[in-house]
């Protein structure tokens, strides 16, 4: 198996010789005075650009919560994944790590405020950035959804990162019921660096590396800038798997952890004055992820008789099937933007970003092929899976001064055009090849998308939206929001905000909103299948069964078999936002915020439980009679609009700063977020499936308790601690996660809870001159989340919850080298 990892691997251009070219380049550069480390605590006057059109606000003042985040925040986490470094940075936001679960280890969906991966929305310089092409269908966190892969943006090109945490829908459209985490570029010519970093877990492996760099170069004197970075890195899988109780003289076979990842990324980001009030700006990314995965393992005695003496020839000692995911992900952002002699801003660009995953099962094999032909396969093509978004926007704004206000009013309004595109490719015959013998078909671990799979859709959307901001009187800021949709697949939508802040004193405000909200169902969720075959032999196919190829899998909503069985055309998933919170600043260096908040979601698309038994007599017949027999099914799933829920919580920020003068300085903040979701509707069975006598379960027990409620913390709180001294920068994060549950659809009995988790990580770094040497440990207690109980653990093989908040790989250790000018 570690042959089949080494061959499969991309192998990239050594980090060490990028970096010597990147710093030759940068050596024409002026060099520039390093300026001290920035402080992890948050920089209240930091002007922000998200939730907002005027040119004034900043965190401190905004009108709704915003947690502004800089490098320097980030890298001090000691993680090169975005996704991490924001979980261990912002309580309110959840990153799970698991494992086993087809590409959703690889490509793992991060959580806002308890809602689902692709309910919050993520922009890049205020540009809507695009999502993944695959979609979660395994039964962990975000189970249905194919939100952004933050993580293929890298830590090197980022300058700070702005988190909205409020409904943003009326603002800029869909996907924002539970907020926008805008990432802002580094801008200018001035100043780069050069990181080399690695690291490897105590027990398990994991070997990390990666090297990055960043660069600007000035462009026609001072009229321009192009900054490139660029990142390169490699992490080894990791192994928590046991040893399976049943067969224990087989040994740990199971390998369970974080999948082999080799990565590379270029971003550039440039700017040009055309003229004195003229701007040309772009920015793009190329973004190429070889990720491998581990399927659960096969052990030897559970082989089919009908191929076990050829199976045991190829693995006598059982075998783990390995997932190959190569992910390609590209986007660019072109434009224009200035500013009128009458003082209008103005700002028109174009958007397209797309992701592409060509799909491989490695060291497997085909049952049905095997049984048929003498001989399998052990490595399949199983097809690819495409995503894209092609976006227009124009938007304007001005600050008008009307003599019968004492503030200026921001007027903005603008439109956008926005075009999504999807497409499934099939894999190799043999990967789905199912026969006539009985014999399990299909390549295992993942079988291949057949033709009945594939497909290319498209839908285009025109929004246009116009917003009003003011200070009413000094004490009383207000904005005021409304956007309209067309999509040519379903409609029309038009979503609102209302926000106010009142400032009593200049240490104490109050701040509230209201806003509707809606999220288009994504085209993966309404055109996404995953059709597998098999074949019932008469002494299998069951009392008035006919033998034969059946089909089951996942079904979108479109297939006519689907809509027989109660599938309609999905809905957009319509919102209410509540928020009402307060700002205190009692003394100078203390600042508070606090912040409560109710997010009403309905027509919840949700992935529907499986639906079986479609190969009865009675259900054979209901399909005829409608036409359909060419085909059978023995079961199916689907997408639907299945469910309300209501989210409530809190948010609560501290921050502190400690001057000891020449003993140093000490940043200290507190963040805590509570959260709790519940389901409070449940849409009612389909006619035509009570009338066919079965009951397709719209969600399950599992859904409607865990995966959409209490299977992520309800709490979590961070205490971090930044102290300077000197050249010395030493810090301190410590989260707790608090209790989660893992619901069985087979008992209540086998639900088990598990116990909330303390992680510390620490970091010292030493800065000399132009250097920054660090040397840092996660979870330095080498804490782990309780381990799953017998029922639930895959006979001893799968000890740990892919729900752990904080994974199962225990202590990290890791060092960073950075040369920045």
């Amino acid at each position: 198996m570690n042959n089949n990892r080494s061959s499969a691997k991309n192998h990239y251009a050594p980090t060490l010789l990028t970096a010597s070219l990147l710093l030759a380049l940068a050596s024409s550069v002026a060099a520039q005075n390093n300026p001290s480390p920035s402080s992890n605590a948050k920089n209240l006057q930091a002007v922000i650009v998200t939730g907002t059109r005027a040119q004034n606000r900043t965190d401190s003042t905004s009108l709704s919560p915003i947690d502004v985040v800089p490098a320097s925040a980030l890298q001090s986490t000691g993680s090169n994944e975005l996704s991490t470094a924001l979980a261990r940075l912002i309580p309110s936001l959840n990153f799970p790590r698991p494992a086993a679960t087809d590409t959703t280890d690889s490509q793992r969906p991060a959580m806002l405020r308890g809602l689902a991966p692709d309910q919050v929305l993520v922009l890049v310089d205020g540009k809507r950035w695009h999502t993944s092409a695959m979609v979660n269908v395994d039964g962990t966190i975000g189970r249905g959804s194919a939100p952004v892969d933050l993580n293929t943006i890298p830590l090197s090109a980022i300058d700070h990162i702005e988190v909205l945490r409020d409904g943003a829908s009326a603002q800029y459209g869909s996907d924002a019921l539970a907020g926008v985490i805008n990432i802002i570029l580094k801008h200018g010519a001035q100043g780069g660096s050069i990181e080399l970093d690695g690291g490897r877990f105590q027990r398990g492996g994991g070997k990390q590396w990666q090297g990055s760099a960043n660069v600007g170069i000035p462009l026609n004197g001072d009229k321009g800038w192009l900054r490139i970075s660029l990142d390169d890195g490699h992490q080894d899988p990791t192994n928590h798997g046991g040893a399976d109780v049943r067969y224990p003289q087989l040994g740990r076979k199971q390998v369970f952890g974080d999948p082999t990842v080799s990565q590379h990324n270029l971003f550039l980001n440039t700017q040009y004055d055309i003229a004195s009030n003229v701007q040309f700006y772009a920015f793009g990314s190329y973004h190429g992820r070889n990720a491998i995965s581990d399927e659960l393992y096969r052990n030897p005695f559970g082989y089919p008789s009908s191929v076990r003496a050829a199976l045991t020839r190829l693995y006598p000692d059982g075998y783990q099937p390995l997932l190959q995911a190569r992910s390609t992900d590209q986007a660019l952002v072109a434009g224009l933007r200035g500013t009128t002699s009458g003082g209008w801003r103005w700002d028109v660009s174009a958007n397209y970003g797309g992701n592409r995953v060509s799909l491989d099962t490695i060291h497997t094999a085909n049952y049905a092929f095997l049984h048929d032909f003498g001989y399998t396969p052990t490595r399949f093509f199983d097809g690819v899976v495409s995503s894209a978004q092609q976006v227009a926007d124009v938007d304007v704004a001005k600050d008008f001064n009307p003599s019968w206000l004492p503030n200026a009013v921001t007027l903005a309004f603008g439109a956008e055009y926005r075009r999504d595109t999807y497409q499934i490719s099939a894999g190799d015959p043999s990967s789905y090849y199912v026969g006539t013998s009985g014999t399990s078909g299909g390549s295992q671990g993942f079988s291949g998308y057949s033709p009945v799979n594939t497909g290319a859709w498209s839908r285009s959307d025109v929004a246009q939206y116009v917003s009003l901001e003011t200070n009413l009187t000094d004490k009383l800021g207000t904005s005021f929001s409304v956007r309209h949709e067309h999509y040519n697949d379903f409609g029309n939508t038009v979503s609102g905000a209302l926000a106010a802040r009142y400032d009593f004193t200049s240490r104490f405000a109050l701040r509230g909103s209201v806003s509707s909200g809606f999220r288009a169902p994504s085209l993966a969720q309404e055109d996404y299948s995953q059709i597998g075959s098999l074949y019932l032999t008469p002494s299998s196919a069951g009392p008035g069964v006919a033998p034969g190829i059946y089909q089951t899998g996942l079904l979108p909503v479109s297939n006519p078999v689907a809509q027989l069985l109660g599938a309609q055309a999905l809905k957009p998933e319509r919102s209410h936002n509540y928020t009402v919170g307060a700002v205190f600043n009692p003394i100078d260096p203390l600042t508070l915020t606090f912040d409560l908040y109710q997010i009403n979601i309905y027509n919840r698309v949700v992935l529907s439980n499986t639906l079986s038994g479609l190969n009865r007599p009675a259900v054979v017949a209901y399909l005829a009679a409608n036409g359909v027999t060419n085909v059978a099914f023995s079961s199916a799933q689907y997408f639907t609009n299945a469910v309300d829920t209501r989210t409530q919580g809190g948010d609560l920020v501290a921050s502190f700063r400690s001057d000891f003068g020449n003993a140093g300085m000490l940043d200290s903040t507190l963040s805590y977020n509570y959260n709790r979701t519940q389901v409070t509707h449940i849409a009612p069975n389909p006619s035509q499936l009570n009338a066919l006598g079965l009951q397709l379960q719209r969600v399950t027990y599992r859904d409607v308790k865990g995966l959409l409620a209490n299977s992520s913390p309800r709490s979590k709180l961070i205490l971090n601690e930044n102290y300077t001294l000197g050249h010395w920068v030493f810090n301190g994060n410590l989260t707790r996660y608090g209790s989660f549950t893992a619901y069985s659809n087979s008992s209540y009995l086998l639900n088990q809870t598990y116990s909330p988790q303390w992680v510390l990580d620490l970091a010292g770094s030493y800065n000399l001159d132009d250097w920054t040497f660090t040397l840092g440990v996660d979870n330095a207690t080498n804490s782990y989340p309780d381990k799953t109980i017998a029922a639930n653990n895959v006979n001893g093989t799968i000890p740990y919850s892919n729900f752990s908040p904080a994974g199962f790989n225990g202590r990290y250790y890791y060092t960073k080298v950075i040369y920045h000018w």
